[in-house]
């Protein structure tokens, strides 16, 4: 039996009080008591989530991770979020669907807490049934919310009318969050009857179209044509539908290994992120409770996909942004540009205190650096550790975005490397300046990094520690 820390403390008074045989004994008995009942014994499940503003390659390591798990769930977020998975040199962009998708002995589920575009969806498994793959493998849970043709609309009006805008991806996401916990929007088990849903639809369309046309002056919406539309995919979907969250808890309960797979990052979560310049969910991991349904407890291991530098796209303040050639030439070597949007992403020094930051907010267990390879080639490297804010210096990050505007970065420096390191595979080859700068990352995160991505194929990798 593989059992965690808790088991060992919170059992340790009492093992040291038997005799040798007795201590087994009562090891093994214990074990089977809690096989099984989410207790202390081993639990095999992880959690990726990103740890700056998204980008950060988590779809290549949740690709990486899915080849040993048997479900990967998705728990937040909408298709705003471009996940890219290279195998093969071939190259996949991914939305809604789990990067996991690709492993077809995996169930992927789209979770409760995802607001989920189904035509998006169909457009997205279509591409890669053309490619040869399967998608039996997937489900969306009958809990999560449709985002639907008017979110979209609603998104792009809010968008030109707000005089301090956010920088979204107009993809509805926004807006159908608001509908969620304004208990006016519509889920999947809604659909499921499509009598029942015209009723529904029609509640929504007609309030939405006196929203466009009253207060943003826009055209109202079709609403015979949106159920046509809706009526054309209908038994395309229905099968999907499930039940999920049992299905997910009962995976736990036999010990298998479920994958739980985060969007965008920690600085963009709707409570400690750069607000108002964030996402409308929690893509920490504390997002997989109520998002995918399992407890805290369930929760193991936590791994950050931490990139070599900072990126980040839309508003908001960027404290190590490089508005000079540097920022330039990162851009341009590290392909910074959005998978979805196809937007040019802000560029900068890796900022160590955001790191920190979504450390604090999700108990990383585990650290996966990824693109260190796009900084082969620079003479000197920095890395934040500190906003100096009015000549303070703070080793935390403020709440006032104000405030986070007028900070001026403090940084470390270390030198850099010209060795061509995308081909490595062991630790050991890496040069000793980038070692230098990853030991660095370790001992002012405090979190282990156990792996390395040094390409962007799933197999440029370097393995310092197991991912449990």
């Amino acid at each position: 039996f593989r059992c965690t820390s808790a088991f060992i403390i919170r059992e340790l008074k009492i093992w040291i009080q038997f005799s040798l045989v007795d201590r087994f004994i009562y090891y093994f008995i214990i074990c089977l008591l809690k096989k099984n009942k989410g207790g202390y014994i081993y639990m095999s499940s992880q959690v990726v989530v990103g740890t700056q503003w998204g980008d950060e390659g988590k779809g290549k390591i949740v690709d990486v991770l899915a080849e040993k798990a048997d479900l990967i769930v998705r728990f937040q977020g909408g298709d705003n979020a471009g996940h890219t998975v290279v195998v093969n040199g071939k190259k996949h962009v991914l939305h809604l669907l789990p990067s996991g998708v690709l492993h077809e002995d995996a169930t992927c589920i789209i979770g409760p807490g995802v607001v989920c575009n189904p035509f998006v969806l169909l457009e997205e498994m279509d591409t890669l049934k053309k490619g040869g793959l399967s998608t039996d493998h997937i489900l969306i849970s009958d809990r999560a919310q449709m985002l639907m043709p008017y979110h979209k609309v609603q998104d792009a009006l809010e968008e030109s009318a707000n005089g301090n805008k956010i920088g979204t991806t107009k993809r509805g996401i926004g807006p159908c969050y608001a509908d969620k916990y304004a208990r006016t929007g519509i889920r999947f088990h809604e659909f499921v009857n499509f009598e029942t849903f015209k009723e529904r639809l029609k509640e929504c369309v007609t309030f939405k179209n006196k929203l466009f046309t009253a207060v943003y002056g826009a055209e109202p919406m079709d609403y015979d044509k949106m159920v046509a539309d809706f009526a054309a995919i209908h038994d395309r979907i229905v099968p999907m539908i499930k039940e999920t969250t049992h299905l997910v808890n009962d995976a736990l309960d036999q010990d298998k290994r479920v994958l739980f797979e985060g969007a965008q990052a920690a600085m963009l979560d709707i409570n400690y992120g750069t607000y108002p310049y964030v996402t409308s969910s929690s893509p920490t991991s504390a997002g997989v409770t109520v998002g995918a349904g399992v407890a805290p407890s369930r929760i193991k291991t936590v791994c950050g996909v931490v990139k070599a530098y900072s990126t980040r796209v839309g508003e908001g303040p960027f404290v190590t942004e490089l508005l000079d050639e540097q920022g330039e030439w990162i851009r341009t070597h590290g392909g910074e540009y959005g998978a979805t949007t196809g937007r040019p992403r802000r560029c900068g020094w890796l900022d160590l205190l955001v790191v920190k930051h979504a450390n604090m907010m999700s108990g990383l267990t585990d650290i996966v650096i990824t693109k260190i390879d796009v900084l082969t080639g620079l003479e000197k490297i920095k890395a934040c550790v500190g906003y100096e804010i009015d000549g303070k210096v703070y080793d935390y990050i403020p709440s006032d975005q104000e405030d986070v505007a007028r900070a001026k970065p403090v940084y470390k420096e270390f030198d850099g490397w010209t060795e061509d390191i995308s081909q490595m595979s062991k630790y050991d080859q890496l040069p000793e300046n980038a070692k230098a700068y990853l030991r660095f990352i370790e001992e002012f995160t405090g979190v282990r990094i156990s792996m390395v991505s040094v390409g962007p194929d799933r197999v440029n990798n370097i393995y310092i520690h197991d991912i449990d």
